[in-house]
């Protein structure tokens, strides 16, 4: 599946670079932890870790 994503993620010359970031986030209803997913510009990764 890997394999999948990465080849989607590329894309051709004039396409943006794309960047799957995965963050750790402490549930408040319960204490546990879960992991939000998202693709995103690579520009934008700085202010979503940020969060």
């Amino acid at each position: 599946m890997a394999k999948k994503v990465v080849a989607t993620l590329q894309g051709g010359a004039g396409s943006k670079k794309m960047t799957k970031v995965i963050k750790m986030v402490k549930s408040s209803k319960s204490d546990a932890y879960i992991f939000e997913e998202k693709v995103m510009n690579a520009d934008e990764v700085e202010g979503f870790l940020k969060k």
